[in-house]
């Protein structure tokens, strides 16, 4: 059932949406076991509902506001087992407990370590949530600057701002596979901007940074650091990149450093230690929804405190100064973060990190082994696969596509039942798309190496042990 069917007689308190679990599951905490018993027959995706705005005496003869409501939640719990396409993290089993909130208006306007002149905020959360991710980037807390974002667009746009303010004359130089905002800051503050290649498993290639580094040389570097890149979740080494500016000739005070952690933020800390401020990094920014998981978008930056001064304003009104980009902040976000960060723990969410890896490979393996062209980069929860032929079948599975690509991103609420009911649904899939020979898979060899095509011309026979 994708779209809303009303009916006279509907009673909302009768519904029990089929994703989420019952009170006595959440208490305990066992959100994935409750998915465990939900997956089924593919539902079709959501209709749009054409809801409307009415005023409350014309409403007689239709659905109430609840009614409306709960259908709605209906729909999304239906559809909350094929939401594998994109990195959101969808398992905050404790929304309940934190329902209440919802009553207040809570706005942390302004710097995050500066009381407001109101009592409605978070910021007591807030800087609770900034000094564990300090904790966790290796920066002492009276050494850094943060706070909860919108979102990672909203990271990468004040980190490379405080590039740009740092370094006024610098050249942005990221990679062709960095997150879209990252162009999107380049074009906001006119800022010279150079695209890197990047190898067919999507790192950026060292040596055209290294040609257009010293094609520059007399300009500043401001580079944008991709720690798991969008689409292929390939992970740009900052050693080597720091290496690269060093061979250049660069000095520290002529480069500033952001690294868009998005989505493996959380992940990189739990296998190697690589995100550090004790290197001469200058800035980074995770989401909150995404790894983690938050029932809004939200997001963590953090700097140098030492570098926030040429952004930092004294605003008369609120009290405060500010150097956010967007001002009034949402106040709910970072009590959520906290609350998962408390439950969870380094050794709960090093324990969600080693199981999406593992059913990361599982999905490569299961592909791999029916003949199916499939790609898996280290330190990835990312699993690359050829284009499905079917439009139904890419939004009934809600996955996202680039050319003959799309991808599949093993969250912690993914589980191999999951992931068994979407291969056995893409092989069904494919005898029929492929049954007559006149169609055949498309070849990805050039988008995720010859490796690792399964098409006629590359098809290699896997052996399976």
């Amino acid at each position: 059932m994708g779209s809303l069917s009303f009916e006279k007689d509907f009673e909302p308190s009768a519904v029990t949406p089929r994703g989420l679990a019952p009170p006595g599951l959440i208490a305990n905490g066992d959100f994935g076991e409750m998915k465990r018993l939900k997956v089924a027959t593919p539902t079709a995706p959501r209709k749009n509902l054409n809801v409307a705005v009415t005023e409350p005496g014309s409403r007689n003869n239709g659905p109430s506001l609840d009614c409306i409501l709960m259908n709605y939640i209906d729909t999304l719990s239906q559809r909350i087992n094929y939401h594998i396409g994109y990195p959101v993290n969808i398992c905050y089993e404790h929304y309940a407990s934190l329902a209440p909130l919802l009553q207040f208006h809570l706005n942390n306007c302004g710097d995050p370590f500066l009381q407001n002149t109101v009592d409605f905020h978070s910021k007591d959360f807030e800087v609770a949530v900034l000094n564990w991710f300090a904790d966790l980037w290796e920066i002492e807390k009276d050494q850094y600057w943060g706070y909860v974002t919108n979102g990672g667009t909203e990271g990468n746009l004040h980190g490379i701002l405080v590039g740009r303010e740092l370094l006024p004359t610098g050249i942005l130089y990221a990679s062709k596979d960095s997150h879209y905002s990252v162009a999107k800051a380049a074009m906001m503050y006119r800022m010279d901007f150079e695209m890197v290649n990047t190898s067919v498993h999507g790192e950026m290639d060292y040596s055209d940074l290294k040609v257009k580094l010293l094609q520059n040389k007399g300009k500043p570097a401001i580079i944008n650091v991709t720690i798991g890149t969008t689409f292929k979740g390939a992970v740009d080494d900052l050693d080597v990149i720091l290496q690269t500016l060093k061979d250049c000739g660069y000095t520290y005070d002529q480069f500033y450093i952001h690294c868009d952690a998005a989505l493996n933020g959380l992940i990189i800390p739990f296998i190697k230690n690589m995100i550090s401020f004790k290197k001469p990094i200058g800035s980074v920014t995770i989401s909150g929804h995404k790894f983690l998981g938050c029932p809004m978008p939200c997001g963590i930056q953090i700097t140098r405190k030492s570098y926030i001064n040429n952004l930092s304003r004294k605003v008369e009104y609120i009290a405060s100064v500010d150097a956010t980009i967007s001002g009034s902040r949402n106040g709910l976000a970072p009590i959520f973060l906290w609350y998962s960060l408390s439950a969870k723990g380094q050794v709960g969410l090093q324990k969600d990190v080693k199981r999406c890896l593992d059913n990361a490979k599982y999905l490569k393996d299961r592909l791999q082994q029916a003949g199916i062209s499939v790609m898996l980069n280290e330190l990835s929860i990312i699993v690359v696969l050829e284009r499905p032929r079917d439009h139904e079948f890419v939004r009934r599975w809600q996955l996202s596509c680039v050319r003959d690509m799309a991808h599949v991103i093993v969250m912690p609420g993914i589980t191999r039942e999951i992931l068994d009911s979407f291969i056995n649904d893409l092989l069904q899939q494919r005898k029929k798309w492929y049954k007559d020979g006149n169609v055949t898979p498309p070849c990805v060899a050039e988008d995720i190496g010859a490796q690792n095509c399964a098409c006629s011309y590359h098809k290699i026979d896997f052996i399976i042990p």
